[in-house]
């Protein structure tokens, strides 16, 4: 076993987008173990769009990473030594074990998975964070029903593709927005939505094609000129799930986003008895967590759920791979696979 965690810790705070200078490479020896605690060596880390908002010391629903701190984040792993009786060394587990190689966690923080199920890096994207996000805002939150029309921002994302593969299932037509025609072509070719919107296009137009009778549930990710098209759109006792604004996410205090078209005018919330809520999927979603597995599982299993990975090799590939995330480079639910 190697003697040295390697980690990609926080160096400054992001003045806008973040840029390599922001990280810091370093390696610190392996954690010890106090009892009930396992060292988890990592297979997978997740990076995700939220991380982005831990950069900065803002107030929000989760403390910031410290300067100097490890980047946070999801990932999978296998035990490397135990001193909690309930898990053994080479066991496959999910958690929050930051941007490194190793992590000492207390056996009670761990999920155990099975990676006879599906793959393990799945635990990350599909069967992990991204589709519990998705379950939890659908089942709560847009409740799409037969017939009715769902569009979703950033369609091909970890989030996005599940959200309207999910919606489908429901009974309800999708149309998925995403960014180029590759993108764009995997989403209604791939994942079956029913129409697809490049957001590099004419927005307005597409979506007039697309939704000719209007909107329904609308699935939020992106905010900015997206959502400006898609909010005048919405019927009667619409919903408009908020998860997410990555548009605005490198400006200070969430404000519009250079070059956007300002807000939508919120009056027609009351004319049309829209619901738009916000949600985050720590506040009920793990605790639901073994039910929305087993509901996804089946799906899996009966071939109605599909997904894609962006899998990029070794720990010292994050912090670009992050940037271009915010960036929109990324294909799918990106992972980094450590050796």
């Amino acid at each position: 076993m190697p003697q040295t965690n390697p980690r990609i810790l926080l160096a400054r705070r992001p003045q806008g987008a973040p840029v390599p200078e922001d990280f810091r490479f370093d390696e610190a020896p392996l954690p010890d173990l106090a009892d009930g605690e396992v060292l988890v060596r990592h297979r997978f880390i997740s990076l995700d769009p939220y991380q982005r908002g831990r950069m900065d010391a803002a107030r929000s629903y989760a403390k910031p990473v410290e300067i100097g701190g490890v980047m946070e984040c999801g990932a999978v792993g296998q035990v490397a030594a135990s001193r909690d009786a309930r898990f053994h060394e080479g066991d496959w587990v999910l958690g929050g074990f930051g941007w490194q190689a190793f992590s000492a966690r207390p056996g009670r923080a761990l999920i155990p998975i099975d990676p006879a199920e599906a793959p393990p890096s799945t635990a990350l994207g599909v069967l992990g964070m991204p589709g519990l996000t998705a379950w939890v805002g659908l089942t709560d939150i847009g409740q799409p029903k037969p017939g009715e029309m769902l569009v979703v921002s950033a369609a091909s994302g970890a989030v996005g593709q599940v959200v309207g593969q999910l919606a489908r299932i429901a009974g309800a037509r999708v149309v998925g927005i995403a960014g180029g025609i590759a993108k764009c072509a995997f989403v209604k070719d791939e994942l079956g939505f029913d129409a697809t919107v490049d957001h590099r296009g004419d927005l307005d137009a597409q979506l007039d094609a697309a939704c000719p009778a209007g909107v329904d549930v609308y699935w939020e990710n992106v905010g900015g000129a997206v959502q400006a098209a898609v909010f005048p759109r919405l019927n009667d006792f619409g919903r408009m799930v908020m998860c997410g604004m990555i548009a605005q996410y490198n400006t200070a205090a969430g404000a519009a986003a250079t070059g956007a078209p300002p807000g939508p005018n919120l009056g027609p919330v009351v004319r049309k008895r829209l619901r738009i809520q916000g949600f985050i999927v720590n506040d009920t979603g793990w605790q639901r967590y073994a039910q929305f597995r087993a509901e996804m599982l089946a799906h899996i299993a009966a071939g109605r759920l599909r997904w894609k990975e962006d899998v990029v090799q070794g720990l010292a590939a994050a912090p670009a791979a992050f940037i271009g995330l915010l960036q929109g480079r990324n294909f799918g639910k990106l992972v980094i696979a450590l050796d």
